[in-house]
C-alpha cells in the first residue's frame, strides 16, 4: 500500500435530512480495506480529530469524521460551536446514532471497501462511540475514556446526558477500552462497572488503565497528555483495528 493519502470535506445527509460537513481521509492504492468512524469530542470538529483522521488513513484505512455541530452552528469556528453545543445541552444521541449510520455507510460505498467499519471517540466521543455501537451493525468499537457509559452525572451537569447501562446488554461489536487510572470520569469504579456489565452479558471486550494517566491524555495539545500512555493506547489500536477490521 502507497504511504500518501488524499484528505478532503464531503457532504452527508443525515437520517433527518440534514447537510452533515464531514472530514474523509483514504489512503492511495486499490487495496481491499476496513473504515474507521471518528466521533470528535466535545470541543468539536477540530484540528487535533482530523489529524487522527488522517492517521487511520495513513494506517490504511479509509476514515471519516461527521461533524456533529454542523446543525446547530453551521461553518462556525470549533471552540465557538462547542459553546453554542455546550449551552444547549449537547447532542442528542438520536442524532448521533444517525450521523454515525451515514458516516459508516459512506465508507462502505467507497470503491475499495471491505465493508467493515470500526468506530472510536474520546471523552464524550467515546461514550457516543459506545452508543453507536449498541444500535448499529459496526464491527469494532474504541471508548477512550467516555465519561458516563457507566456512571450518573450530577445535578448540575451541563449537558443532558444519561448513561448507557440499560442499551449495554445490546451492545453490537467487539469493544477496546482504553482509561487512565486517575479520570474522574470515568473513574476507576465507573470502568469496573462496565467490566462487570459486559461480562455478564458475554460481550466481548478488552480494557487498559494506565497509572499516572488522567482524562484526555491522548490530546497532544493539552497539559493532560501522557506520551507513555498515548503511545501504547495507539499500539493496541492499531492491533484491535487490525484484527477486527482488517487493513
Amino acid at each position: 500500500m502507497s504511504d500518501s493519502l488524499h484528505a478532503s470535506t464531503v457532504r452527508l445527509t443525515g437520517s433527518d435530512g440534514a447537510q452533515v460537513e464531514a472530514y474523509l481521509a483514504t489512503p492511495d492504492g486499490d487495496e481491499p480495506r476496513g473504515g474507521v468512524v471518528v466521533i470528535h469530542h466535545l470541543p468539536g470538529y477540530d484540528r487535533a480529530t482530523k489529524e487522527m483522521v488522517r492517521r487511520f488513513a495513513e494506517l490504511g484505512y479509509d476514515a471519516i469524521c461527521p461533524n456533529l455541530y454542523s446543525r446547530q452552528a453551521p461553518g462556525a469556528d470549533p471552540a465557538d460551536a462547542a459553546a453554542a453545543v455546550r449551552a444547549a445541552g449537547g447532542i442528542a444521541d438520536e442524532q448521533l446514532v444517525g450521523d454515525v449510520q451515514v458516516a459508516a455507510a459512506h465508507l462502505r460505498g467507497l470503491p475499495h471497501a471491505n465493508g467493515k467499519v470500526g468506530v472510536i471517540g474520546h471523552c464524550s466521543g467515546g461514550r457516543h462511540a459506545v452508543l453507536a455501537a449498541c444500535h448499529l451493525d459496526l464491527d469494532a468499537v474504541v471508548d477512550c475514556y467516555g465519561a458516563f457509559v457507566t456512571g450518573t452525572p450530577a445535578a448540575d451537569y451541563p449537558l443532558h446526558v444519561t448513561n448507557l447501562v440499560p442499551l449495554l446488554p445490546d451492545l453490537r461489536a467487539p469493544l477496546l477500552g482504553l482509561f487512565g487510572r486517575n479520570d474522574r470520569f470515568p473513574s476507576p469504579a465507573h470502568v469496573a462497572e462496565l467490566d462487570e456489565i459486559l461480562t455478564t452479558h458475554d460481550k466481548p471486550h478488552t480494557f487498559f488503565s494506565y497509572d499516572d494517566a488522567g482524562h484526555a491524555f491522548f490530546a497532544v495539545d493539552r497539559p493532560s497528555y501522557n506520551v507513555a500512555a498515548a503511545n501504547d493506547g495507539w499500539e493496541r489500536i492499531e492491533t484491535f483495528f487490525h484484527e477486527h477490521l482488517g487493513a
